[in-house]
């Protein structure tokens, strides 16, 4: 047996031991520890990098034909109970380590330079370490326990880096969001860990499968029961990995600093939900309906995802949607049973989505210099435009994220998407048009996404003089008008009414208005230029740009471990039966020789390129550049006016699907209005009778204090005649 494999724990170990004594030096010694701050920053990221090497040994070894190991030892014994902790090594676990790791440690050189000038630096990267510990801790947990403890340990420190900027009330209101949807999925998965534990009589995942098939198939449990464990079992799942109704979250948490975005919300904490469903994949095959409920979970959350992008003005927010609607494709493909196919998008997405996270970071890091400090301008998409120019490697490192998540060979989403899309296709027609409907749309919004920051003219203003500008609606209707000085944002891309930032193509009712210019206000913060300000933006500094060199390359060559129509080697085939280990079928391989290849690949492909040309002809660079450029209005469809079909298109997307709504009426509204009904009950009725029984009280003491004469023999007489009546009364009862 290997060395290293008796000391598998160091891995989450290492970030922890950054995290703890800053965390401690924060605490006890703020202003000494707050003084070292590169230094804490260097031990963080040399600590990572130590797990990162070691995961790349286990790696090796697992690939070379290491044995699956698993240590345990005794944490609680009772009697018949017993819980123990430890550590699992298995493909499954290997992969997801050098996942987590190498994304990692690139945030973390990234948020070096990113974070350089904030007040919370050292805070920020224990917070990091800890996060990077957690969730290494939960990639190797052997049991439902365990992983139960760094899964709530991961959901902490998500809300610590949401909220990082606390003072913010919009960072404070979505960290706070993020950790009650996260709960309401937590305690479903804490009430079906215990149901299974009633079923089996162990946390072990080696045991949960054979067991629990072995008591339905004994009828020791009811079928209902094992479905209504599973399905509590799967909402952990679908909040971790914002899965449809449980999503809401996702889009929020962009309110955290962007290497955040990248490294939680594009690669690891919700891929936590899909290793999660992977890792107990043997047991929820065999439940049935439970393959039906997370197929369709996963292709609405796609499609979902796909649509509210459409028409996103904020860059980060628009690729939170992306990330939804992607984490969509990943569940939709455990739930087609490709599994392998499943286990292969999230390693190519993590590379091409962090790529274009801390892309994204590069050019609101440039706008902030332009337009102030201020989420609502420098990450507005209406105030870009034409940076390729300015920002060259940022501009070509996020073409190939965008070409990569679009589908475009050879870049590496490319080959885990094509496998989803066959395998849907093959389980069901239904849910393969959703997956390539959704793949289409995809290519479409990230092109759009790409064309409007990258691509034209710079159409921030840079003077304090009035400039005409020209809003571009998402179908391209030109809409006219000034701004005036560096805050010229405060009028949004797509908004036909110029007077209002919130206000969609069409007029919406005063309550809804009211709650969407409530829930996307941001605080204008805005200074004028002063002597010496660069007036263009400029390229970020090396620290920065070194992460997305390398990400940049490992999206262009991490998909080439999927091919399967080259001569493959040892690497491939160990990975092949790695990751379709429970496959009775083979739908999600792809032919052995280049014919057949094309002929699977071609829809997927054409459907992506057919996204990228509509993007292109609404928002190519000839048309932004030109103040010429409009919207020629359609014929009618179906007897529907052209413009109103988009005008429901658009404010469908642009307030995301009026989901955040419709939950605020029903549960932030319905529970303050249960609230109140409850208090009027207890304070009216329940209160109200025991205060009229005291009042009835009151005055019957006060009546009865006016019988009284003070004679002795009228006294005794009322006693009598009540004693007479009452043998009387009982006289007849008896008798």
């Amino acid at each position: 047996m290997e060395l290293i494999y008796k000391y598998v724990w160091i891995v989450p170990f290492l970030p922890l031991s950054a995290s703890v004594p800053i965390g401690l030096g924060l605490f006890l010694f703020p202003r000494a520890t707050g003084g070292l701050r590169h230094i804490w920053a260097l031990v963080s990221i040399s600590l990572l990098g130590i797990a990162m090497f070691l995961s790349f040994n286990l790696f090796l070894q697992q690939i070379t034909g290491g044995p699956v190991y698993q240590y345990l030892w005794s944490w609680t014994i009772n009697k018949n109970f017993s819980s123990e902790l430890g550590y699992l090594i298995d493909p499954l676990t290997s992969i997801m380590l050098i996942l987590v790791t190498t994304v990692g440690i690139m945030v973390m050189i990234y948020s070096g330079n990113y974070m350089s000038h904030d007040q919370g630096y050292v805070r920020f990267f224990a917070y990091l370490s800890l996060f990077n510990a957690s969730m290494l801790g939960l990639v190797i947990s052997p049991n439902l326990v365990q992983i139960y403890i760094f899964w709530e340990l991961v959901g902490m420190c998500s809300y610590l880096l949401i909220g990082f900027w606390f003072t913010r009330p919009s960072a404070a209101n979505a960290c706070q969001k993020a950790f009650i949807t996260n709960r309401v999925g937590d305690f479903g998965l804490l009430l079906g860990i215990l149901g299974f534990y009633r079923i089996t009589g162990s946390f072990e995942f080696r045991y949960l499968s054979g067991r629990s098939n072995e008591s339905i198939a004994n009828n020791e449990i009811s079928l209902f029961l094992a479905i209504l464990c599973a399905l509590l079992l799967f909402s952990g799942p679908v909040a971790k990995s914002a899965q449809f109704p449980l999503h809401v979250w996702l889009p929020d948490a962009m309110e955290g600093p962007t290497p955040i975005s990248a490294l939680i919300h594009a690669a690891t904490m919700v891929a936590a939900g899909i290793f999660l469903v992977a890792r107990l994949f043997p047991l929820l095959r065999v439940i049935p309906f439970m393959m039906n409920i997370i197929s369709w979970t996963g292709g609405i959350t796609a499609l979902l995802g796909a649509t509210m992008a459409l028409a996103q003005s904020d860059l980060k927010r628009g690729l939170a949607y992306s990330t939804m609607s992607q984490l969509g494709y990943m569940m939709l493909a455990l739930g087609t049973d490709s599994y392998r196919a499943a286990l292969f998008h999230p390693i190519t997405h993590a590379y091409s989505k962090a790529l274009l996270f801390l892309g994204s970071g590069s050019v609101i890091h440039s706008m902030e210099s332009l337009v102030g400090y201020c989420p609502g301008e420098s990450q507005n998409m209406a105030l870009m435009g034409g940076l390729s120019k300015y920002m060259p490697i940022t501009g070509t490192t996020f073409l190939l994220g965008t070409l990569s998540l679009c589908g475009i060979p050879p870049f590496a989403c490319f080959w885990s998407k094509d496998e989803i899309l066959s395998g849907s296709w093959l389980y069901s027609p239904i849910l393969g048009g959703i997956a390539r409907f959704a793949a289409g749309l995809t290519a479409f919004y990230m092109s759009r996404m790409y064309f409007l920051v990258f691509e034209g003219d710079l159409r921030v203003n840079l003077y304090n003089d009035p400039i005409p500008f020209y809003s571009i609606s998402m179908w391209g209707e030109k809409e006219s008008g000034t701004f005036t000085g560096a805050a010229m944002g405060s009028t949004p891309q797509f908004s036909r009414n110029r007077n209002s930032s919130y206000e969609g193509t069409f007029k919406l009712p005063e309550k809804m208005e009211q709650f969407y210019r409530k829930s996307m206000r941001y605080p204008v913060i805005t200074r004028p230029l002063e002597k010496g300000d660069t007036l263009y933006p400029k390229e970020s500094d090396n620290a920065m740009l070194l992460p997305l060199l390398v990400l940049g390359i490992s999206t262009l060559f991490v998909g080439f471990i999927g091919v399967s129509f080259v001569q493959r080697g040892i690497i491939y085939d160990r990975l092949s039966q790695w990751l379709t280990p429970l496959m009775t079928h083979s739908h999600e391989c792809h032919s052995e020789n280049w014919s057949k290849f094309l002929v699977y690949a071609i829809p997927s492909v054409g459907i992506a390129f057919s996204g990228i040309f509509i993007a292109f002809i609404l928002y190519g660079p000839i048309h932004l550049s030109s103040p010429n450029f409009g919207y020629k209005k359609d014929p009618p469809l179906r007897g529907i006016p052209a413009d109103r079909f988009i005008n429901i298109i658009y404010n469908w997307s642009y307030y995301r699907g009026y989901i955040d709504l419709y939950y605020d009426i029903i549960f932030s509204k319905g529970i303050r209005g249960l609230a109140k009904l409850t208090y009027s009950f207890d304070r009216w009725v329940i209160d109200g009778i025991i205060d009229r029984v005291g009042i009835l009280g009151l005055f019957v003491g006060e009546g009865i204090k006016y019988l009284g004469g003070g004679r002795a023999s009228s006294y005794l007489f009322i006693f009598l005649l009540c004693a007479v009546i009452f043998l009387f009364y009982i006289y007849i009862n008896l008798y």
